[in-house]
């Protein structure tokens, strides 16, 4: 056997006589508590930040509507005399 051939048949030998690694007794209810928990901030987190949309449009709204930004401003020379 050439070194490659020799270190795979090693690695399958080892993964053969491996024991499968020991799962804990309570694994399933602390993952189903973690996932429970990590979908509980993802929903808080969803709601502030549409909240916090709304409030932001709803302020964009209020703050165009009373400054009109649209509209000219007066201006601020007088225009040319005609005619004197």
């Amino acid at each position: 056997m050439n070194g490659p051939d020799r270190k795979q048949a090693e690695v399958r030998r080892m993964l053969k006589q491996a024991r499968p690694a020991a799962v804990p007794a309570d694994l399933v209810p602390c993952a189903t508590a973690l996932g429970v928990r990590l979908m509980r901030r993802r929903r808080a987190a969803r709601r502030v930040f549409w909240t916090l949309l709304f409030v932001a449009v709803f302020l964009f709204g209020l703050w165009a509507s009373l400054t009109q930004p649209w509209a000219v401003p007066p201006t601020e020379t007088t225009p040319p005399l005609e005619g004197w």
